[in-house]
């Protein structure tokens, strides 16, 4: 089996070398226009080699586009024009409503699987990329319906070998619910880290008496912005009106605390404890 990544990052590397644990004759071919991250990824033995996109599209029997999504929106029309008949191509991105109209009217749409796994940290690049990072998480599928019976065997035949849930969800959902769950989540630390850094101008400080609390809060703003800042123009509507109710939270927040009504503030910290239940039966 031929798998071609496009994007050899943290996703895209991850998933390769979890497959390659499961698939003794998978064979990964890199495409990347970034010539370090290929070079890493020859280094780390996450591909076996590097091709041009025409040329290792043209041969895999499994396209995964592992890119930003702005790269995806536009390549994936010019990949399915290339696959082999019998060729699958799938997506990571974590927008889907925008993906999958680019292809909607595709002659090939059968042979893409839109697919969205819920995993990552907050490092990028192919020395980010480990073999686990995808056990025991979420792979969700949008719109399994324009995808062939055959394509979409062989998407959970994979997840399942890479001991992933599989979940199924239209793609004008998808995107709502991600911006709640996971795009607000990266904004709210890139504000922070933001707020941090322009209040706090000895550096020293913030290294000296950051708790744990700061660290996990702040973690996302590490992420790359090349490939926040496209997910954040692509889903901007739903993620705009996540903002806005966040934003209300905020204030009452603030005027609670200016008001100094502990009893209100006790009440609204219980009512957010809830989220604790929820998150331990997901688990």
């Amino acid at each position: 089996m031929k798998l071609c990544i496009i994007g050899i990052g943290l996703l895209g590397g991850s998933f390769a070398l979890g497959l390659k644990e499961t698939i003794p004759d998978l064979t990964v071919i890199g495409v990347d226009n970034n010539p370090e991250h290929a070079r890493k990824a020859l280094d780390l033995k996450i591909v076996e080699q590097i091709m041009p996109l025409e040329a290792a599209v043209s041969i895999a029997d499994l396209v995964a586009l592992a890119s930003p999504v702005n790269a995806i929106v536009a390549l994936l029309p010019r990949v399915l024009d290339l696959v082999a008949p019998s060729a699958v191509v799938i997506d990571f991105g974590s927008t889907k409503e925008l993906i999958c109209s680019a292809v909607q009217h595709h002659p090939k749409r059968d042979q893409f699987v839109a697919v969205h796994p819920i995993a990552g940290t907050e490092y990028s690049g192919p020395e980010a990329a480990f073999a686990t990072l995808l056990k025991e998480k979420t792979m969700i599928i949008c719109e399994p319906e324009k995808s062939s019976p055959t394509a979409l065997t062989l998407i959970k035949e994979l997840c399942h070998n890479l001991e992933m849930r599989v979940s199924y969800m239209d793609a004008t959902s998808h995107d709502l619910h991600l911006a709640y769950v996971s795009h607000l989540s990266h904004i709210s630390s890139f504000a922070l880290g933001i707020t941090v850094l322009e209040k706090e101008k000895n550096e020293q400080n913030i290294f000296d008496m950051a708790g744990s609390g700061f660290s996990s809060t702040v973690r996302l703003a590490k992420s790359s912005p090349d490939m926040w800042a496209p997910i954040f123009t692509q889903n901007g509507r739903n993620i705009s009106e996540a903002l806005r109710n966040y934003i209300e939270i905020l204030q009452n927040f603030k005027e609670i605390i200016d008001n100094q009504d502990e009893k209100k503030s006790y009440a609204l910290m219980q009512e957010a404890n809830e989220i604790r239940r929820i998150l331990q039966g997901i688990k």
